[in-house]
């Protein structure tokens, strides 16, 4: 699992019939202390995120381990919007 942040959404009018249906996040990746680590990733949003929030993701054959992407040509899924974290005893982020 790994931590974003959502910074945008992506559109695709022609897909693989199997994504149809399915909505896309733009996902800026963060490292434990909540610092973006200029990296990105696409992922299918399977618990109805949005622009700002930050998510933890599964990437690789884990993505297609949730319901709706179960067997489906799928990289990385959002699987959970995060309310809180903590590192060290500190609080590194609250919703």
């Amino acid at each position: 699992m790994n931590l974003a942040k959502v910074t945008g959404t992506l559109v695709a009018s022609r897909k693989e019939p199997s994504m149809e249906g399915m909505k896309f996040l733009v996902l800026r990746q963060l490292d434990a202390a909540n610092s973006e680590t200029g990296g990105y990733v696409v992922a299918v949003d399977a618990v109805g995120a949005g622009v700002g929030e930050v998510v933890m993701y599964a990437s690789g054959s884990s993505a297609r381990q949730t319901e709706m992407t179960k067997d489906r040509p799928c990289d990385a899924v959002v699987m959970a919007i995060v309310d809180t974290w903590e590192l060290d005893g500190e609080t590194v982020y609250t919703k």
